[in-house]
């Protein structure tokens, strides 16, 4: 009988950065609807969240185990910052970066990759730290497989960037909304996150997922809209008013009822 592999989301965003959910309703749709084993809370430039969300899924006893990650801005593009134990400091050079990452005991994975936009990592920067004779930098992997149109339109060059690199790949659904968590995934040998960890290490890991569209892109689009004006009422509240803890971070603090 075939061994099922492991199945990871290792790119998901909260309402604590640029998200519409709560780690709470996160957990849950992973725990109970996405059929996953790994999930990587990547907020942009926090990871109080992610940190939330490990720490919830022990308590409650859930099978899905979250990696606490981080979505930098790096002055290269986004990387993503695996198995964090704090912050990394963004808008630094892509160099610095990882080194800070590997300094923490984290892996380093240039997020939706190739396409020529600012929050992209280009092809030279990356094959610059494949050459960078410094031991602190190397990259991890590669987010093959991205759901948004930046995944979708550059996803064979990416694929084919890890291969001749020798990159792992990676599966990230940069999920906005809840129910697109899982949209792609990591498979890899094992089950829990540690098995994952040991597996982009040696490069054992699959790339999978769907694309959405542009109508999905701009529904979910909208409930960003929502959320930043809900953000920002929250906040003037807090100033203007003194009434509240100001906007939801979903993790228990932020807005009041």
């Amino acid at each position: 009988m075939t061994t099922r592999l492991g199945r990871a989301d290792l790119h998901i965003h909260s309402v604590a950065s640029d998200g519409t959910a709560t780690v709470d309703e996160i957990l849950r749709f992973a725990e109970e609807r996405a059929d996953l084993d790994v999930i990587a809370i990547t907020d942009h430039e926090r990871v109080d969240a992610a940190l939330h969300a490990q720490q919830l899924a022990r308590e409650r006893g859930y099978r899905v185990q979250v990696v606490v990650g981080e979505e930098i801005t790096t002055r290269s593009g986004h990387l993503v910052g695996l198995f964090l134990r704090e912050r990394v400091r963004p808008f630094r050079s892509l160099r610095s970066t990882i080194i800070e990452i590997h300094e923490q005991g984290g892996l380093a994975i240039p997020a939706h990759p190739l396409p020529p936009y600012p929050l992209c990592i280009r092809r030279g920067a990356i094959e610059s730290i494949v050459a960078d004779p410094d031991p602190r930098v190397y990259l991890d992997g590669l987010e093959t497989f991205n759901s948004s149109t930046a995944g979708r339109t550059h996803h064979r060059p990416a694929v084919e960037l890890a291969g001749r690199l020798g990159l792992a790949a990676i599966g990230g659904s940069d999920a906005h909304h809840v129910t697109l968590v899982g949209r792609c995934w990591t498979t890899f040998p094992g089950r829990s996150a540690e098995d994952l960890r040991r597996a982009i290490a040696l490069g054992r890991t699959h790339a999978h997922g769907q694309f959405v569209g542009l109508p999905v892109e701009a529904w979910v689009y909208t409930h960003q809209l929502r959320k930043y004006a809900r953000d920002i009422r929250d906040d003037l509240r807090r100033v203007v008013l003194r009434r509240g803890r100001g906007r939801d971070l979903g993790i228990g603090e932020g807005r009041s009822s």
